[in-house]
């Protein structure tokens, strides 16, 4: 009873589509993926918002050096 298969699903996204309409889950797609682009602007992962000089005075990685606890 745990999870939905498949065709569960799809059965479901048919009804959502019915009751809703392809336009208007299309135009909540975009404004989602608008959302979602100005979070990531505002958050300054976005390409607009970072230069090459802020991009390349962050590491990338942080080297860690791990200890063998288990030997005590």
């Amino acid at each position: 009873m745990g999870s939905l298969s498949v065709g569960h699903w799809l059965i479901v996204l048919a009804i959502v589509a019915l009751v809703f309409g392809t336009k208007k889950l299309r135009s909540v797609g975009s404004d989602l993926g608008g959302a979602v682009k100005a979070f990531k602007e505002g958050v300054g992962v976005g390409d607009a918002s970072t230069s090459a000089s802020e991009a390349s005075s962050v590491p990338a990685t942080i080297d860690v050096q791990a200890k063998d606890v288990s030997a005590r």
